[in-house]
């Protein structure tokens, strides 16, 4: 176990406290995807009738890019950028009103590129743990705001930046730290509370980091940690780090964003942009030996995702394509129907709360369409953004959406509508 420090911690930073109060609430999207890792919240909230529109509870001014929110204890987590400062922010905010608790900040010089910050962190009862737009790692205890301990990844293991800037959402799996750096090391582990290093992957191949985030699997009794780099697609031990099976059957040319979408059966879908299109592949073991089967590739005029992964939902996909209309696929790649030329929804987010696919279109306009493989339905559309590129991952908890644009957050009231 080797502790990773000197030049290899991030920048030092600062606590700054401010005067908002937690809101008195239960409910959780405690990091990117939710608490499931789904993209799907367990609570359910049926429209009380169509065209309702939303309340806003709060609005405030964001920082360039599309990072979304996490949520838990009455709190919402943010990794921010101060254009001001020159400095990475990481926020705690209020889910009552939006005001600041605490940011935690550092110093780091980053140019406008599309966007600035574009990750969501992922928060526990006792830490919350951040990657910034350079690859600075920083892990601060959840309900005060102080520091545990930051990791730069370009120092520590030669990651490369990517083309505007990491979008990779850190994950927390068995108490520990999950992060792809690429470089030195493909996959690493790191113990939650001091940051440790507790095993490093091989990189046979030298690939690179992408924006694609790390999904924890299950198969044949193995949990393993599936990661789309910039060549090709692993699967790792979640024991020690070990490779344990990889291909290069699934690369996109220009940026790798959706994550890997596991189905289930020791299957898992892929999608992309940039002519990537998409593809299922089937995990195959034999005598020990983990093996890649590609069961069906589609083109992107069927089935592909710039930006954001599929929603897997009583065995049916839900995904927006290329030219930006919603999707339902079988297991078998199977279109079962498409929103139509006339309903379009660009790039943005898109989340399940009970039978309702909240969609978010390029320009802030936020969509209900009921969860049904029979048909595309359309219950209400609303326009809750007044910018442009609303494209960060949607929150949801205790009965409040948490959406933003290039540079406006907004908390919405979803109860009685």
């Amino acid at each position: 176990m080797t502790s990773r420090s000197g030049s290899r911690t991030g920048p030092e930073g600062r606590l700054i406290l401010s005067d908002g109060v937690p809101g008195d609430m239960k409910g959780a999207w405690p990091c990117f995807h939710g608490e499931r890792l789904d993209n799907i919240s367990q609570e359910s909230y049926q429209p009380a009738s169509p065209n309702a529109g939303f309340n806003e509870y709060w609005g405030l001014d964001v920082g360039e890019g599309f990072a979304g929110a996490a949520i838990r204890g009455g709190r919402v987590y943010l990794m921010d950028y101060d254009r001001d400062n020159k400095a990475d922010a990481l926020r705690c905010l209020s889910l009552n009103d939006g005001k600041e608790i605490w940011r935690y900040t550092y110093p780091v010089t980053i140019k406008r590129n599309h966007g600035m910050s574009r990750t969501v962190p992922f928060v526990t009862e006792s830490v919350v743990l951040a990657l910034g737009p350079k690859c600075h790692v920083t892990c601060l205890d959840s309900i005060g705001g102080e520091k545990k301990w930051s990791l730069d990844l370009v120092q520590a293991y030669g990651t490369k930046v990517p083309e505007w800037y990491a979008g990779q959402n850190p994950l927390i799996d068995n108490g520990r730290a999950i992060l792809a750096p690429g470089g030195s090391a493909l996959v690493v582990a790191l113990n939650l509370e001091t940051g440790e290093t507790i095993w490093e992957s091989p990189n046979p191949h030298d690939w690179k980091m992408t924006h694609s985030s790390v999904v924890p699997m299950e198969f044949n009794g193995k949990r393993m940690y599936v990661y789309c780099a910039d060549g090709g697609v692993t699967g790792v031990s979640a024991d020690d780090g070990r490779i344990l099976w990889e291909t290069d059957e699934w690369k996109i040319r220009i940026a790798n964003v959706p994550s890997p979408l596991i189905v289930g059966d020791g299957r898992i879908f892929f999608s992309g942009g940039y002519d990537a299109g998409g593809m299922m592949l089937q995990l195959k073991e034999t005598e020990g030996k983990i093996e890649t089967e590609i069961l069906y590739r589609l083109p992107p005029e069927r089935f592909g995702s710039t930006q954001h992964t599929p929603i897997l939902y009583n065995g049916y996909l839900y995904g927006v394509r290329p030219d930006g209309q919603l999707v339902c696929l079988d297991l078998d790649g199977d279109e079962k129907w498409t929103s139509g030329a006339a309903n379009r929804f660009g790039m943005g987010s898109y989340m399940i709360a009970g039978s309702i696919l909240y969609v978010m279109n390029d320009s802030g306009l936020l969509s209900r369409v009921e969860v049904t493989p029979s048909e595309f339905r359309l219950i209400d559309q609303t326009q809750v953004l007044h910018g442009h590129d609303s494209w960060g991952p949607i929150a949801f908890a205790s009965g409040r959406m948490i959406v933003r644009d290039m540079t406006r957050m907004v908390c919405l009231d979803v109860t009685a509508h």
